[in-house]
Parts: C-alpha cells; structure tokens; sequence
C-alpha cells in the first residue's frame, strides 16, 4: 500500500513540472491585445443592426449587414410590379403630322380629289411647328398621302407612329426606390468617374432598384445592385411615399415630380402605379401645387400660341384620355412625342397613349393632382402662371 502512494505521488509530481504555464493573457482568451473575443460563435450569415450577445457578427454578416446600412436588403427582392394591359396602348385614333414648312397655313380640302389635285380648300390650319390630325381613310397618290379627316375632308399629311412605352402596375409599396433609365449609361463599381467600370450598361427605358445616394466628384450617384453605382442625372426615380400630401381627404392621389419627371399614383396609402412623364419645360412650367381633376374628356382637340407672332401655334385633334386639373393644364395622352422623362410641354402632363389610358380609367373627377418640385427649382408664385396648354 505505501508503495502505491509513493508511486502516485511521483506520478502527479512528474506531471506537474512538464507542464508549461501560459502567459495571463492567453489564459483570459487574449493574446498581445489583439484577440478581443473569447468563446464566442460567428454568427450565421444574415444582417445584424445591432451586435448579438449570443455571436459574433463577423464575416459573410459584417459584410450584409454594411450593405443593409446602405439600402441593400438581403434577400434582395423583385420589385413587386408588373406591366399593365398591353391592349390599352393603341390610341382611339389614328394619327398624321403636317409636314409643310412651319409657315405655311395647312390646306384643309373637301374632297378626295381636290385634295390630289390641289384646288379649291375649304379652309386652312394655321401654320405652325407642331401640327397633328386623326385620320379614318388614307389613299396614297404618287407617293403621297391623302387622309380623310373624322369631319370628312381631306388632307395631305404623314402618317405617324406613337409610343408603346408603359410604367408598371405595383402590388405593394415598395420599401426602396425605383426608376427608368434616361440614357444608356454604364455602371460604376463606385461612385466616381475614376472608379473601375463593371461592363454592365444599363439601357433605356430598363427599370432598376435605387438603394443609395452618394455625391462624388461633384456628381450624384445612386447604388443599383451591389457594387453597382450610375449617375443620378440618367435615371427618372420614383420615391414611394404613401403618406398622403397635405390637403388629400380621399386617400387618392396622382404624384407628379417635376424633378424626376415621374408620376405616382396612390390608392389607399398605397403605391398602384408608376411612370415617366413629360412637363412644362421653361418658361412653361407646370404650376406646383394641390389640385383636382375638375373635367374628363376621352378625345380633346389642343390648338394654341405663347409668342406674340404666333410661331409657336401647336394644332393637336383628338388628344386622348384628357383630364384637367390646373385651368388648361391636363393630364393627358401624347401620341406626337416618342420619349418620356424630359420637360417639353407647353404645361401639361404628357403621358404615353397607354398610361393615359390607364390613369383615365383609374381617375375620378374630383381626385388630387399633387404637383412637386423637390429641387425647388420651378416658381411657386402664382402670379407667375398663365392659362397653360399642352
């Protein structure tokens, strides 16, 4: 028995002194400083606003939760929209452009062969830069084309296109911002004219996801994709704000951004439809203010003049789904124009033929026009202001 103690007594003895003591800081989890963390586990991949006290937000979840401060959800979702009916984009009519020199008075004739041969016009359209008429025949002659107008007159004109260009429809409000590319752009992978290029270029009319704003070189830049950067200037954005502006009792209301030259159509608090515009370009600017659709008119024929020689006259028959809301200012299709996203009317809001169509079906006489310009740079007075037109 007392061999056996000793023995067990040399055993722990010898254990004790081959065993090498560790420095006080590695014993609390800490070597040189430079460890801080002791035991705990990285958290799994995911974004964490605030440290966990049960992980370590480190690794793939730094990374996520950086971008999540910068507007990037992870997952990153699809914009919850899709197209509108395809069928509303026909025009009620079909259309032609005068082509004679801007001073020359149109002859209108009262018959298809006076009309080819030259001779006796019942009247005239007064000469001007911009002048459309809707057709219901067309006999060609030679190369040139005779239309017969919806009165039953004859003209010489050109037949002409319009645009197939429509916003989205939404099913919910989106949680970021979203918008239409202006020009074709190619795609930073950061803010600056100086950073590398990804290859990516955006085209126009795509629709692309905005997560951040950031200014650079004197130039805004938004963030569409990770690591995605283009100038703020080729993009007409659209910011959901549900909240409804000061004045709406009904909870509808069309947002139109002077801006960005894009409107907003609210329902409920709810974000239902999007899309590029045309406003008044200056010194015919669309007035800012609180307004209601005071009239509703499916075809509307828009003639008139702002310079005192009458140079400017515009004749436009049969404008489609028009509704005013600000004295002669309307909302209303635009067959005559091919793009969206740029000022250019005389005041109006010009839509394409099928968004038109879409917000008429939608609006009732009496909801709200709230019309905004959040760079301040459109008068507010209304002295400013005349009647407006198209």
């Amino acid at each position: 028995m007392l061999k056996r103690v000793k023995l067990f007594l040399l055993i722990v003895i010898g254990i004790q002194m081959t065993v090498v003591p560790f420095p006080a800081s590695a014993q609390s989890g800490v070597v040189d400083g430079d460890e801080p963390y002791s035991g705990a586990a990285v958290c799994l991949p995911g974004v964490y606003m605030q440290q966990p006290d049960h992980c370590l937000a480190l690794g793939p979840s730094a990374f996520l939760t950086e971008q999540a401060r910068k507007g990037m959800p992870y997952p990153l979702r699809a914009l919850p929209a899709v197209k509108p009916d395809p069928a509303l984009v026909p025009p009620p009519a079909y259309y032609a452009r005068i082509g004679l020199e801007a001073n020359q008075p149109a002859p209108v004739y009262p018959s298809f062969d006076a009309a080819v041969s030259g001779t006796s016009p019942s009247r005239y359209i007064e000469a001007g830069p911009i002048r459309y008429v809707a057709y219901i025949d067309q006999r060609d002659v030679n190369d040139a084309h005779y239309l017969m107008l919806p009165s039953g007159e004859w003209i010489r004109a050109s037949p002409a296109g319009y645009s197939h260009f429509q916003g989205i429809l939404l099913r919910q409000t989106p949680r970021n911002g979203f918008g239409w590319i202006l020009t074709e752009s190619p795609v930073y992978s950061t803010p600056g004219f100086g950073a590398p290029q990804t290859g990516r270029v955006v085209n126009r009319e795509n629709i692309v996801q905005i997560y951040a704003s950031e200014e650079a070189e004197n130039v805004n830049w938004v963030m569409i994709g990770r690591d995605e950067w283009i100038e703020d200037r080729v993009v007409g954005r659209v910011t959901p704000n549900p909240v409804p502006p000061e004045g709406v009792t009904n909870n509808r209301w069309i947002e139109v951004n002077l801006d960005e030259q894009t409107l907003a159509v609210y329902d409920q608090k709810q974000l239902v439809f999007a899309t590029l515009i045309t406003t008044g370009v200056e010194p015919f600017y669309t007035q800012p203010g609180l307004f209601q659709i005071y009239q509703k008119k499916q075809l509307e024929t828009m003639q008139g003049s702002f310079e005192v020689d009458r140079s400017d006259y515009y004749y436009l028959q049969n404008v489609p789904w028009t509704m005013y809301f600000d004295q002669a200012r309307a909302l209303h299709g635009a067959y005559w124009r091919t793009t969206y996203g740029y000022p250019g009317s005389h005041g109006c809001v010009n839509l394409s033929p099928g968004d038109s169509h879409w917000l008429f079906d939608w609006a009732q006489e009496g909801d709200w026009v709230y019309v905004w310009d959040p760079s301040g740079r459109t008068p507010t007075d209304p002295a400013y202001y005349s009647a407006g037109g198209a």
